[in-house]
């Protein structure tokens, strides 16, 4: 099968492939790089490819059509199933009431309306968890002279989260929300440990294990969950 791509010229010492949830991919390679040899790397891991592909594709298949916003209808958030009341009033505005959220509006049958003020009202729950989540496990970190990062939330497409240990930053997915809390206590320990280790080694999984031995269950977990979808905020 033939393969697009996208190529950046960067300075940067090594080739570096990224394939992005949408099914696109790019390369990143210094300007002294030939095509013959980018295309040559490529070839090289045509498996490894095909197989995150077919995994992103998969995906999309088996993701939730996109949330209309309509009364009765269920959604996930923190791992459960939620309820939808859609009701008209003079402010728009959402909350939990035990197993449903009632969506307060002014116009029922404004569906761009409904979604700005649910992915806002979302938005806000999402950032209460993960700063009460990033709160409870720095001291593990503190321990090891990491200081408290600036927490930020956008909405992200392939990624649950990031950290920019050169500006002492932490970016979370504001579709963790979706997800149950065990599976966001790992994300948030996973970009934590970037502090200490910026890569993936060995040595960045032995710190990980530290602070959570069972990352790997909730690594899988998150991952057989299928979360990131087309639904809500995506």
């Amino acid at each position: 099968m033939e393969i697009t791509y996208e190529l950046r010229r960067k300075p940067v010492k090594n080739l570096n492939l990224r394939i992005r949830a949408d099914q696109s991919i790019c390369v990143s390679a210094n300007s002294y790089v030939p095509l013959t040899t980018i295309e040559a790397f490529l070839r090289s891991r045509s498996g490894y490819i095909l197989a995150a592909l077919d995994k992103f594709a998969e995906r999309e298949r088996n993701a939730p059509p996109p949330m209309q916003y309509a009364d009765g209808e269920a959604f996930q958030m923190l791992g459960r199933e939620f309820r939808l009341c859609v009701a008209k009033g003079s402010r728009n505005r959402a909350e939990s009431r035990g197993d449903y959220v009632l969506l307060t509006v002014q116009s029922t049958d404004d569906f761009a309306l409904k979604e700005k003020t649910m992915n806002k009202w979302m938005k806000t729950q999402c950032r209460n968890v993960v700063h009460s989540i990033c709160r409870s496990v720095y001291p593990e970190f503190e321990k090891q002279g990491v200081a408290f990062p600036q927490i930020q939330l956008r909405m992200m497409v392939s990624r649950w989260g990031s950290c920019q240990p050169e500006k002492h930053i932490l970016t979370f997915n504001t579709f963790l929300i979706k997800v149950p809390q065990p599976c966001i206590e790992y994300v948030v320990v996973h970009e934590f440990t970037h502090f200490l280790v910026p890569n993936h080694s060995k040595q960045f999984y032995d710190e990980m294990a530290k602070v959570m031995p069972d990352w790997k269950e909730r690594k899988k977990m998150l991952e057989k969950g299928n979360y990131i979808s087309r639904t809500y905020g995506q």
